[in-house]
């Protein structure tokens, strides 16, 4: 709640006062007026000083209205209060509230609320609706008087009929806020859209919360949206951060991140930590302006500092993954926890990451499952799927197959592909529900069409063995090869497998090379142990059996039984410079990880 500034009610007071004159008055009173109208504000002073010297009550006033604002004299606020003190004191309501503004705000005298309270009182039973409106903020705050909103009510009241929109505005928030009870349902909005309708800045923001939160007011966004923006437009900084949200989100607007950028960057520049935030967001992304994660990381502190959980969260997961700054796990786990205390989901979800991990802070599964479930309570996605992990593996809580696939579930509606895979998974093995090889297979495609890899293989194994879809080699292969080259092992295996047999491929020798080499990059014994198979038989290169018992003797490093065998047969038919060969191209294949060893 505040008060009308001792500007406002001055501006008001003299444009009613010096304008409206009462034309009985002659001499120098009419003539200050006449010279105020036409900007000679020194002959104005004369004229004013002449008519309070002999005890003028307006001209004291306006007197010391001229001492108050500087004009046709040194501003003196120790003058102005004299001069409102004698007209104040022949009941002339304007000065009587200027003077309670000045004793509000301890300007020209000392701070006295009851003095102001005095004053305001003074003026508001003679209808003054400026000082009715101030007085009842007075009560309302209890200030200089007891608190009590129901005579807070009865002034503000008094004023808004009048139209006075700090009164207006004042009244629908005592009501909005539940303070005092109206017999009206609609009296919040009612008073609201008066003061709006005014030119009141507060009041049309307020309004568009009102109706984009849809309790107090019909759910209308659009409406909302054009409350917030004759208040954005005006300058009001809260008005143009839910502005720019509402542009970001496409909600009440065309969707528009160069306009919501506009909109966040001005209040943002306010100090304004919603819209820091949210530009914070935009810019990291690229979204509506170029992409800096520098200028990002800006935004997300200033919101930070203010205490606002999507900065924190933004600063800390700039810090975890190092974004427009060196990475720091112990500072994100920090920020994590800040916006976490604070309800908010996204960082609730990566501080359970960072402490199922072990990252910046001592691994504590039971801990990270307590916000995974806050997280994932709240809807996010990666918190159930997370969830879904804890309880399907027992990690951090008891295992539970069923809680696992409730969770798996959630996140997977949500289009989480590493939620649909692992529930394509529980179905798959029967874990938690009755094994359904068709609903495996759905949920498998889902994924896989997102692009990921193990849901690419998994679609390409049902495909392969004819479990959950019709068994089909071509469509196998084609799933395969995108899940290959994404690096995933099983699918370079199994391709690889296909191109050697020429199932659903054309047979291809080197096509099976060339993925039996990229699994064996990764160590895999099986690969090994296939390319030793393919240089002895001479499939796709010269029969070598140099480098037949190269691959099997690197396959055997992980006691690979085929590996084993097979380097026996080789090897008794090869004589011992050979065989002297082939152990140093292994040693040297190894250095080299496996890559590049033929």
């Amino acid at each position: 709640m505040h008060k009308l500034t001792s500007k406002l009610a001055l501006l008001a007071t003299v444009l009613a006062t010096v304008l409206n004159a009462p034309t009985a008055f002659s001499g120098p009173l009419d003539d200050a007026r006449e010279a105020y109208i036409r900007g000679d504000f020194e002959t104005a002073v004369k004229g004013y000083r002449s008519a309070a010297d002999q005890g003028d009550a307006l001209g004291q006033f306006n007197l010391g209205l001229m001492f108050e604002n500087g004009q046709g004299v040194g501003k003196n606020l120790v003058e102005a209060v004299k001069w409102y003190r004698l007209a104040a004191a022949q009941n002339n309501a304007n000065a009587q509230v200027n003077l309670g503004v000045l004793f509000d705000n301890g300007r020209g005298v000392a701070q006295d609320f009851g003095e102001a309270v005095k004053w305001y009182r003074r003026a508001a039973v003679q209808g003054l609706a400026v000082a009715q409106a101030n007085l009842g903020a007075m009560y309302s705050l209890g200030q200089g008087v007891e608190q009590d909103q129901a005579e807070a009510v009865k002034w503000f009241e008094r004023a808004a009929e009048q139209g006075n929109a700090f009164a207006q505005s004042s009244l629908a928030l005592l009501y909005d806020k539940g303070l005092v009870t109206s017999g009206d349902p609609d009296d919040v909005v009612k008073w609201y859209k008066k003061a709006a309708l005014q030119g009141d800045v507060n009041a049309q923001n307020t309004l568009g919360m009102l109706y984009k939160e849809g309790q107090k007011a019909p759910l209308d966004l659009t409406e909302s949206a054009s409350w917030f923006r004759m208040a954005a437009a005006k300058g009001n900084a809260n008005a143009q951060a839910n502005l720019g949200v509402m542009a970001a989100t496409g909600k009440g607007v065309p969707q528009d991140y160069a306009e919501a950028t506009k909109w966040l960057r001005q209040a943002a520049n306010q100090g304004n930590a919603v819209a820091q935030a949210h530009l914070g967001v935009l810019v990291d992304g690229g979204l509506g302006a170029p992409k800096d994660p520098i200028e990002a990381l800006r935004w997300f502190r200033q919101a930070a500092a203010q205490g606002n959980a999507l900065g924190q969260a933004g600063l800390g997961f700039a810090l975890d993954t190092g974004r427009g700054v060196a990475p720091d796990a112990q500072e994100a786990v920090k920020w994590y926890r800040l916006a976490a205390a604070q309800g908010d989901k996204s960082a609730q979800a990566n501080l359970g990451v960072m402490l199922d991990a072990g990252r910046g802070l001592m691994q504590d599964y039971a801990e990270a499952a307590k916000w995974y479930r806050l997280a994932a309570s709240q809807g996010s996605a990666l918190a159930q799927t997370n969830l879904g992990t804890m309880h399907e593996d027992g990690r951090g809580v008891v295992a539970n197959p069923m809680e696992a696939v409730k969770w798996y579930r959630l996140a997977a509606a949500q289009g989480s592909a590493q939620a649909q895979v692992n529930l394509g998974g529980m179905y798959d093995a029967g874990k938690g529900v009755v094994q359904d090889p068709l609903e495996a297979a759905k949920w498998y495609r889902l994924a896989a069409q997102q692009g990921d890899a193990v849901a690419q293989y998994a679609v390409g194994v049902t495909h392969d063995v004819g479990r959950g879809a019709i068994q089909d080699y071509a469509e196998a292969a084609l799933w395969y090869e995108k899940a290959a080259l994404q690096g995933h092992l099983r699918a370079q295996l199994n391709l690889a497998a296909l191109y050697l047999e020429g199932l659903g491929v054309t047979q291809d020798y080197g096509q099976a090379l060339r993925w039996f080499r990229q699994a064996a990059a990764q160590g895999n014994a099986s690969a090994l142990t296939n390319l030793g198979v393919m240089y002895d038989n001479g499939q796709g290169v010269p029969k070598d059996v140099v480098r037949a018992h190269m691959w099997f003797n690197l396959g055997a490093l992980s006691s690979n039984a085929n590996a084993l065998k097979n380097r026996g047969v080789v090897a008794s038919k090869m004589s011992e410079l050979q065989l002297a060969q082939a152990r140093t191209l292994a040693k040297e294949c190894q250095a080299r990880s496996f890559r590049n060893c033929e």
